[in-house]
């Protein structure tokens, strides 16, 4: 199995300056290869202490001449809050100065705060990731952007420096709705899989999916990329505390930042599953949601650790893990602490686990 590591850049509460979160969680992205971590990954978010990297192929750029074997991979680029163009640069640009370490993450977003600072209607966010998302793919095989949508209007021009290397097989997305699974697979792109929902619901989804990527590309899919939020302690009992303190803190910030405890997403076109999804954490309650989100994450003893990555992946026949090891305003010793103990003590058995070689870029 791939295992990778993610930096997330939150400073939940404004804990300390937005500068030192850049310094540490930097810090722990240059750990990533030295511990053995296969790639570094990180998110896309503007405007808020919720996560603060609102340009992941910038940070990746960084961290690519930082490195020398890693793969570098965005979760995600949302492509509605974008020039499609520009993004198509942008990656052409990254995976030429890294020698095509890059794995592609896309998605279409959820933040209202984030489509209202880009005035941008949320209505429309779906049919502009799949205008932005067919050319960019088409763009990154062909070596040229051209594209006439509703939202995507682009005359032909060349990608310079043109694209080195098929984004085929590693390119995936984000999908959390099952209306969004089913265009990933028409897309003919991989899912990564953040935990949000119950395990037996992702794998229906994952079925679903792919089915109809078998239907229309006539082969199979790629093996689903695994992310997830971790606490890796021996003592079972301490890690239990902190995965309380911390991955149940960073859900209430998740809670905060989208805002799904409240009602305005109820009706919302084109977002009816999180405005359901929004409807269960209300009839739950916040306490409750925070204990269902920590009981989809990665947490225990080592060996507590490695059986539930393991079961999960089993689940959904995913051949790669990303964890995040630093969130909701956790010490800089302490993410790093849990950081070490996981590549130590977990890692070199998830990395020692057969795969099926689907996923080409994790080899």
């Amino acid at each position: 199995m791939h295992v990778g590591s993610a930096v997330i850049f939150q400073n939940t509460g404004k804990h300390t300056s937005d500068q030192n979160v850049y310094q540490n969680e930097v810090q722990l992205a240059e750990l990533v290869e030295p511990l053995g971590f296969e790639s570094v990954w990180t998110v896309e978010h503007h405007f808020t202490d919720y996560t603060m990297c609102p340009d992941p192929l910038q940070f990746l750029t960084y961290m690519a001449g930082r490195t020398q074997h890693v793969k570098l991979g965005t979760m995600v680029v949302v492509l509605p809050w974008h020039d499609p163009l520009r993004v198509a640069e942008q990656v052409s640009v990254l995976d030429n100065l890294s020698g095509g370490r890059l794995i592609l993450g896309l998605g279409r977003g959820a933040g209202r705060v984030e489509f209202d600072g880009f005035r941008q209607d949320m209505e429309d966010s779906r049919p502009r990731f799949v205008e932005s998302a067919e050319m960019l793919l088409n763009g990154l095989e062909s070596g040229y952007c051209e594209y006439q949508g509703e939202f995507v209007q682009q005359p032909r021009v060349d990608i310079r420096p043109a694209p080195a290397a098929t984004f085929k097989g590693r390119t995936y997305a984000a999908a959390v709705s099952p209306e969004s699974v089913e265009i990933m697979a028409r897309l003919g792109i991989g899912l990564l899989v953040i935990p949000q929902k119950p395990w037996d619901a992702v794998q229906k989804e994952i079925d679903g999916y792919r089915k109809a990527y078998r239907d229309i590309n006539k082969e199979e899919p790629p093996a689903p990329v695994m992310a997830g939020w971790v606490m890796c302690d021996p003592d079972l009992q301490r890690s239990r505390s902190l995965a309380e303190q911390y991955i149940g803190g960073y859900w209430q910030t998740v809670l905060d930042h989208y805002r799904f405890h409240e009602n305005h997403l109820k009706g919302q076109k084109g977002y009816e599953y999180y405005g359901r999804f929004a409807e269960n954490i209300q009839s739950q309650g916040v306490d409750s949601a925070i204990e269902f989100f920590l009981n989809l994450q990665v947490w225990g003893d080592p060996d507590q650790c490695y059986d539930t990555i393991v079961r999960n992946a089993e689940r959904i026949g995913a051949e790669a893990f990303v964890g995040v090891f630093s969130y909701a305003g956790m010490p800089a010793d302490e993410a790093e602490r849990n950081m070490r103990c996981f590549a130590d003590e977990v890692m070199p058995r998830l990395k020692a686990m057969p795969v099926s070689g689907r996923t080409r870029w994790a080899a």
